[in-house]
């Protein structure tokens, strides 16, 4: 669960400082005795939050590289303060663990991955945070090719304060902003949340049958004989193909039917045009574009034997 972090007040390092004074009359007129001035600096809680950004399950298909997945981490102090980060791409109970992980930095602060100019994280010059600054975190993490459809994966980002964690109220004396001590706040100076993913897998079966009608009204596979092939396009799984072309060659010895092609019944044109069909002469092709996993498209298109 992610915790949350709220900026403590005065800045760290701030130094308070106040003198006294008293005024009285000795007889014949006033004199202002001042006290010493007492000065204290404003020490340093140490206050870190971790959030996912991402408003739900970040989809990905089975070996698929660098799949994103985005935190956001503040600094809920009231002073300057390295971060420490840290991956757990192995929580326990998930359906499988990705194959390795690698964590950048927003660098440009835009919220989104880019890459050549977000920064790589280094756990040995980890990013410091101002008071109240939250930055963005990516996790890019490679999917197993045995990843199966609907499995999922739980990737946990820790951040811990540099300068130290522990039960709130834990003192670390002198090593706050200014001189000061650091003292850690109400989140333990370290928080943790988790993203997801979870694999969509689609695949496509195709299945082709035939059929035969004779001059005579039989189904003899005579000259004249008319055959309908029939296509079943059949997506599985829960993803998205793209792209989706189903082409067929005329078989030798037979003559294509001029538009004779239909998808799901619906008739399509013979020319490259709007429709999703065409003959080019020697194969049809109908072209489904995205199909998601669930559905079923059929395709018939004639030709007579020689």
């Amino acid at each position: 669960m992610a915790s949350s972090a709220h900026a403590a007040g005065t800045r760290a390092g701030t130094p308070i400082e106040n003198t006294a004074s008293a005024s009285y009359n000795d007889g014949g007129s006033t004199v202002t005795v001042d006290s010493n001035t007492v000065s204290l600096i404003v020490d340093e809680i140490l206050d870190i939050a971790v959030t996912s950004a991402d408003p739900g399950d970040v989809t990905a298909r089975p070996d698929e590289d660098n799949a994103i997945l985005r935190f956001t981490v503040t600094n809920g102090g009231n002073g300057p303060e390295p971060v420490l980060l840290t991956i757990d791409p192995n929580v326990a109970g998930d359906d499988f663990d990705p194959d390795a992980v690698t964590l950048f930095i927003d660098t440009d602060g835009n919220g989104s991955y880019d890459a050549g100019t977000d920064t790589l994280y280094n756990a040995g010059a980890p990013p410091t945070l101002d008071p109240d600054e939250t930055i963005t975190v990516f996790v890019l993490g490679d999917m197993p090719a045995a990843a199966a459809d609907g499995e999922r994966s739980e990737v946990a980002l820790t951040g811990t304060a540099a300068t130290g964690s522990g039960a709130p109220g834990t003192v670390f004396a002198g090593q706050g902003e200014g001189g000061g001590d650091a003292v850690v706040g109400s989140t333990g100076a370290t928080a943790a949340d988790s993203g997801f993913y979870a694999i969509l897998d689609a695949n496509l079966d195709l299945s082709k049958t035939a059929t035969v009608r004779d001059p005579f009204g039989g189904t003899t596979q005579v000259p004249g004989a008319i055959i309908t092939y029939q296509l079943t396009a059949e997506a599985t799984g829960s993803g998205t193909l793209s792209n989706v072309i189903i082409t067929d060659a005329i078989p030798d010895d037979t003559t294509y039917v001029d538009d004779s092609i239909t998808l799901d019944g619906t008739g399509l044109t013979d020319l490259t045009d709007a429709d999703a069909g065409a003959f080019d002469g020697t194969e049809i092709s109908v072209a489904l574009g995205s199909v998601t996993g669930g559905t079923t498209n059929i395709i018939e298109f004639q030709v007579v034997i020689d």
